[in-house]
């Protein structure tokens, strides 16, 4: 289930409140009179057998004797009696319930037998559940405080979600204090049924909703929610705090890989790619929502500093130094508009400290230089309390500048009473406001992680898939080391299937003696490396087992007997299955990576990277990402590392071959899609340099999947449906019909260009020259467990081009599909059209869709007739449109 019946909760005319009570300090008693004094306008029907009548109201003795079907009910009875009352509402046709009720978690078998009842009798009748355990909701545009809270919320236009029920009360207080309202505050509780991915996608099309907040502690479902995130964030700003920052998950003692994947920094990562903003506490999350209300964003980091103090400049400086931000380096003739408007003792530089004695005059000319200046990408105005001119006066000033810019602004109006009308003057305007310069310098830093999280979504890859990887080797292989029981895979092996799936990996032999040593080295060529094979030792190095440089055989032979005694006497009782013997790789100037992938309990597989070596954990430089990866999330994973300024070149050490080394994360993620059985993998060290890449060291680590279980469920984010792809024939030659992947971005701007004026009004419902970068991503970097977009594509020169697309989203439910079609304009008239919506029913009716339909303008004959030709039913909509509508249960169609 997902958004099926939600708009119960928030929009209900009438409320059942089982277990109503008397009892001062009761749930029940709290809950009624929380409800009886928001100014909720619709009908309140207390149940309890006890009572004839409360705070005025007729009590009803059960939920059968109701003068009607409640919308919501709010259940404040125990445990035990909350699976039966959810069946009698369901049966009275009820489709939404608040649990207040603790004791039906999973910590207990009474509980989860509890909540399993609770379920079962809510299923039949698709009877949504909140909570339990939970404080309750509040609506206050309808005047609905359906908790237990002790205050009641203002309305406004953030939505607030959070699992922790003290936080929820904590802050509806401080919230209240500082007069800030909510379109709805929901206490999520267990989040047995109704959770955070079915919130977000309720909220994402909610238009009372203007941004959406979340306290989080944990996420079950992670494909749910990275989709429902993904929708979310594209529609509106979307903030969170994830709770629990600690690392949680056991340290693997495998590898270096599994050690380091802990579990808050996958969090990091998988808020990352959905386009959230990630802050660390409650008033960063208000802070934010201040921040990304007005509705300019930043170009860069660079932000210009404008003050009449020096102190609160230098402490905005070091705030955001430290932070990881740059100051805007002005230009000259900046700095000459400046020298000739404002005393000689003024800073000549960024932060633009103009003395405290500045009348109104002076902070015009400064405001408007830096607002003009081409280095600057926002602007924070700091201003200490004088007694020359108030606060207020200088804010009415330089209002319509600020308002006007195309750059943010933000302000910091330090002071108590003295400063409270200027801040409230700019509130009013929209501008955010800040009491401290570090919380003015956090603000900034939040828009700019939240417009680098957005522009991420919207960029493009780079045409051109990788070469196909030889699947069936590297499966072939695993499927052995899993037949004789391993679950450990020794370099060679391991450096096999990277091999099999592109990766560069050092000439490597695996020899169970002296004699054998000897063979390998002289067939590889020397000098050699000599490493131990065993089960048992996890770190080669840290017991002798590595020899590097070995020159000729004598230096072989010496190297491997001291191992073998150093590993006796270090550990004796350490199984010795053989040696490698691996080529040298002499590459001075290379940097020492750590590439691997780990599975988390939560989102599943994971890449990591970082830099390598010996010290790996030590350094602790790393970041994970989500696979499946392109270049352009290969690239922003690098760049979350402080390795990424070493790559770029230093000194007379040139710029590694980043592309090869984005090509490598590519292929991981593609092995961790792949393998199902590959739940660790270390590639440590990978050198990188101007000449490219070469995996040296590498382990795996395997564990078999149960028959018969979908491979892909681990993956959060699911790949490139490869398996839907077909080679059809046609009037315009041999076609492939495939869904779209984000490489295709600019054959499919090429497309929609060569589409006639026509097309692109009957396709767009309006006219435009071009697709957007982030219309352009949109339509090819689709959630494939959300929608589908097959395109007709043939050879041309350069890769291929696009003639056709039909594509269809599906309700979170998945029980509607919206379709839209388009063909190229000089194609049309070859069958296309028809192929490609044959493709798309095959597709929807093997989901199990039970509709599809679409709209499209009155004038649009040719689709008319294509969607009857498909058997939809065509009749007339609103404006002058036409509703196609395919019932595909009782068509049949597959």
């Amino acid at each position: 289930m997902s958004v099926r019946n939600l708009e119960h909760f928030f929009s209900a005319q009438s409320i059942a409140v089982v277990g109503a009570s008397a009892r001062l300090g009761s749930v029940g008693a709290t809950v009624l009179a929380n409800l009886m004094s928001g100014g909720f306008q619709g009908k309140i029907w207390p149940v309890n057998p006890k009572y004839r009548q409360l705070e005025g109201l007729a009590v009803f003795p059960e939920i059968d004797t109701l003068p009607g079907c409640p919308d919501l009910a709010v259940i404040c009875t125990p445990a035990a009696t909350v699976p039966g009352i959810i069946a009698s509402l369901g049966r009275r046709g009820c489709r939404a319930a608040i649990v207040l009720s603790a004791g039906l978690d999973a910590t207990g078998a009474d509980g989860r037998r509890l909540r399993q009842a609770m379920l079962a009798a809510a299923r039949p009748f698709l009877l949504r559940i909140l909570g339990p355990n939970c404080v309750g909701l509040l609506v206050p545009g309808i005047g609905l405080n359906a908790s237990f809270a002790p205050g009641a919320a203002l309305p406004g236009r953030l939505a607030f979600v959070a699992q922790s029920g003290a936080l929820v009360t904590t802050v509806l207080d401080w919230a209240s204090t500082r007069r800030i309202g909510f379109s709805c505050f929901v206490s999520l509780g267990d989040g047995s049924d109704v959770d955070f991915g079915d919130l977000l996608d309720y909220l994402a099309g909610d238009p009372d909703t203007d941004a959406i907040l979340l306290y989080a502690e944990s996420v079950r479902q992670a494909r749910k929610f990275m989709s429902a995130a993904r929708s979310a964030a594209r529609a509106k700003p979307t903030v969170i705090v994830k709770a629990g920052r600690v690392q949680e998950a056991a340290h693997a003692a495998y590898s270096h890989t599994g050690a380091m994947a802990g579990s808050d920094l996958v969090y990091d990562a998988a808020l990352r790619r959905a386009g959230m903003l990630r802050v660390h506490t409650t008033a960063e999350l208000f802070d934010a929502v201040a921040v990304l209300a007005q509705p300019r964003r930043p170009a860069g980091g660079r932000l210009a500093i404008l003050t009449n103090g020096g102190g609160p400049g230098v402490m905005a400086t070091d705030a955001l130094i430290s932070g990881g931000g740059s100051l805007a380096q002005l230009s000259a003739a900046t700095i000459e508009r400046l020298s000739q408007g404002l005393p000689q003792t003024w800073s000549h530089g960024n932060p633009v400290d103009i003395i405290g004695d500045a009348p109104v005059e002076r902070y015009r000319l400064a405001l408007d230089s830096l607002l003009e200046d081409p280095g600057a990408d926002a602007l924070l105005l700091i201003h200490a309390p004088t007694a020359i001119v108030s606060s207020a006066e200088i804010a009415r000033a330089l209002l319509p500048p600020m308002r006007s810019s195309r750059r943010p602004v933000l302000c910091c109006w330090l002071g108590g009473d003295s400063a409270a009308q200027a801040r409230s003057l700019c509130r009013d305007a929209g501008l955010p406001v800040f009491d401290t310069p570090e919380e003015a310098v956090r603000g900034f830093q939040q828009l700019v992680d939240y417009g680098r999280n957005q522009r991420l979504l919207e960029q493009v890859p780079p045409a051109g898939a990788l070469p196909a990887p030889d699947r069936a080797a590297a499966r072939a292989r695993v499927a052995a080391l899993l037949a004789e029981g391993a679950s450990g895979v020794g370099e060679a092996d391991a450096k096999m299937i990277l091999g099999a799936y592109g990766i560069p990996v050092v000439a490597t032999d695996t020899v169970r003696d002296a004699t054998q040593a000897l063979v390998a080295a002289r067939r590889i060529g020397y000098p050699v490396a000599l490493k131990i094979l065993s089960p048992d030792i996890v770190h080669k190095s840290d017991v002798g087992g590595v020899a590097l440089d070995l020159a000729d055989d004598a230096a072989l032979a010496v190297a491997l007997d001291a191992m073998v005694a150093r590993i006796r006497r270090l550990q004796p009782q350490a199984r010795l299955d053989g040696f490698t013997v691996q080529a040298m790789a002499r590459r001075p100037q290379a940097h020492e990576l750590i590439v691997g992938l780990a599975t988390d309990p939560v989102f599943g597989p994971v890449v990591l990277f970082g830099q390598g070596g010996v010290a790996v954990e030590v350094v602790d430089d790393r970041a994970v990402a989500l696979p499946p990866l392109n270049r352009v999330l290969a690239a922003d994973l690098v760049a979350h590392t402080r390795a990424a300024r070493l790559l770029a070149g230093f000194r007379d050490r040139p710029c590694a071959d980043l592309e090869a080394l984005y090509d490598v994360l590519v292929r991981v993620g593609q092995l961790a899609v792949d393998l199902p059985e590959l739940v660790e993998l270390d590639i440590n060290p990978l050198l990188a340099d101007s000449a490219g890449v070469v995996a040296l060291d590498a382990r795996m680590r395997l564990a078999p999947v149960v028959a018969g279980s979908d491979p892909l469920a681990r993956l959060a984010i699911l790949p490139y449906p490869d398996a839907l792809e077909r080679h059809v024939d046609s009037a315009l030659g041999p076609l492939v019909l495939r869904p779209i992947r984000p490489e295709d971005a600019p054959a499919h701007q090429a497309f929609f260009q060569a589409l006639a004026p026509e097309d692109v009004h009957f396709r767009m419902f309006g006219m435009m020259r071009e697709l957007s970068p982030s219309q352009l991503a949109r339509f090819t970097q689709i959630d494939y467990a959300r929608e589908m977009a097959f395109i007709a594509t043939r050879p041309a020169e350069g890769g291929e081009e696009t003639l056709g697309v039909a594509r269809v989203s599906i309700d979170p439910d998945n029980v509607v599909g919206e379709f839209a079609i388009v063909v190229r304009s000089d194609l049309k008239g070859n069958g296309l059209g028809r192929m490609l919506m044959a493709c798309l029913l095959d597709y929807c009716g093997g989901r199990g869709l039970a509709r599809v339909r679409g709209t499209a303008l009155g004038d649009n004959a040719s689709m008319h007739a294509l969607a009857q030709a498909c058997g939809f039913e065509v009749s007339p909509g609103a404006d002058g449109t036409v509703e196609m509508t395919l019932d595909l249960q009782a068509s049949g169609a597959r």
